[in-house]
């Protein structure tokens, strides 16, 4: 898999995780704790933003992004707008910086110890889509429960992948 691909995915989960955003009928409904969940839409979308931005922009692209992920646990009442641009200031610096990383860092070690392991970047990356993915799931059944509306919003959707064409082509 490559840079362009990796992001290119990530980019999907995170158009999905804004979808899902926009599909709460209020900001309240966002930040909802209902019993037996640990995190409201919100707290994952930050996480999700601040995660990327940590382990792809800094760590990778040295964007100098300093992450505070107790924040990302403890802030409460961001409003929708800042949510989403989050999300979209995360999937800007993912596409810059797995836009132009030589391909040969993905077969190298990660550049900082993950769960005191050493990982390949290139499972790293897998790793980050698979989380983001598994948060994105977790947002859309929050909004479920808080909503009472069962309706998707169209994540997980094979035509938004990078090398998605029609039959025709």
């Amino acid at each position: 898999m490559t840079g362009p691909a990796i992001a290119a995915t990530i980019s999907r989960e995170l158009r999905a995780l804004e979808r899902e955003l926009n599909a709460y009928a209020t900001e309240e409904q966002v930040w909802e704790l209902p019993p037996g969940l640990p995190n409201s839409g919100g707290t994952l979308a930050l996480h999700a933003a601040g995660n990327l931005q940590h382990f792809i922009g800094a760590v990778l692209g040295g964007s100098g992004f300093v992450r505070d992920r107790d924040a990302e646990f403890q802030r409460r009442g961001v409003p929708r707008v800042e949510l989403v641009e989050g999300l979209r200031r995360a999937d800007e610096v993912v596409k810059e910086t797995l836009g132009r990383l030589d391909p040969g860092t993905f077969s190298e070690s990660f550049p900082m110890p993950v769960a005191n392991r050493r990982l390949l970047t290139s499972d790293f990356m897998l790793h980050l889509v698979t989380h983001l993915a598994y948060h994105v799931g977790q947002v859309d059944f929050h909004r479920r429960i808080v909503t009472g509306d069962g309706t998707g919003v169209g994540a997980v959707n094979p035509v938004e992948m990078l090398s998605a064409r029609p039959l025709d082509v």
